[in-house]
């Protein structure tokens, strides 16, 4: 966890930039006792808004749907994870049952698409 200071420093952005950032719901820091605290990740997502808006010319709605997009997919991959870790917690035939479903469905969706 890192105080405002080090994050602005690290992420190299104005106070003001920050706080607009948190406002549109951008960065969502840990307030406690009112002192905002920063996590890793938090400084990646602010590098990639400075990258979206500098080196590629995404304007404020494009980087709210890529934010929530990759905020999106954090979350399915949250959920995959949970899933694989209860199917492999099952006896083997169970999970063979699974790969095969699975391998089925995604025989079904190959098929639909074409």
């Amino acid at each position: 966890m890192m105080e405002t200071h080090e994050f602005l420093v690290r992420a190299r952005v104005e106070t003001d930039v920050l706080h607009a950032w948190v406002d549109t719901g951008w960065l969502i820091p840990d307030d406690t006792e009112g002192r905002w605290t920063f996590r890793d990740i938090d400084l990646g997502r602010a590098q990639l808004i400075q990258d979206l808006e500098r080196d590629f010319g995404v304007n404020g709605e494009g980087i709210v749907l890529i934010l929530d997009l990759i905020d999106r997919m954090s979350g399915m991959r949250r959920t995959l994870g949970h899933l694989a870790l209860v199917i492999r917690r099952e006896p083997d035939h169970i999970q063979a049952r699974i790969a095969d479903g699975v391998r089925d469905a995604a025989r079904t969706i190959i098929d639909l698409a074409s």
